[in-house]
């Protein structure tokens, strides 16, 4: 096993990058970020709704309705998406926060493991929605 951010993790952070791109417009219906991104309007649905119990977006209804990022770009990591869409963000589960092995003190690869994790780690809870605006590729 090995970790592997699904088709909902990477779908969601495009959805909050799309509400990023467009921070300070006001609110952008779901129709159109699923046509923006080729991404079907009913499986985004899911995801905001995630997203929305969690606090990363906010909705507006009504006939101009529709989301907006929570906070600012810069004030939310990808860290924080992802693991709202997906948990916890481990290469394997004995070092997930709930994770336990009886084998823990004798285990060879148990340091692999945990290096990783803290790479992932410092990786997504160090970038934000801003950083990935800044470096995108058409910039």
């Amino acid at each position: 096993f090995f970790m592997k951010v699904s088709t909902k993790g990477r779908y969601g952070l495009r959805l909050v990058l799309e509400l990023a791109q467009n921070e300070g417009k006001g609110v952008i219906p779901l129709r159109e970020i699923a046509k923006k991104q080729a991404i079907s309007e009913k499986y985004l649905e899911q995801i905001i709704m995630t997203l929305s119990k969690n606090g990363i977006v906010k909705s507006v209804r009504g006939a101009n309705g529709g989301y907006m990022l929570s906070k600012k770009a810069e004030e939310i990591t990808c860290g924080e998406v992802l693991r709202v869409l997906e948990g916890p963000l481990v290469p394997v589960d004995c070092v997930g926060d709930n994770g336990y092995c009886d084998r823990a003190d004798e285990c060879l690869s148990r340091g692999l493991w945990v290096k990783l994790r803290k790479a992932i780690d410092e990786v997504v809870d160090n970038t934000t929605l801003k950083d990935l605006l800044d470096h995108a590729p058409n910039k």
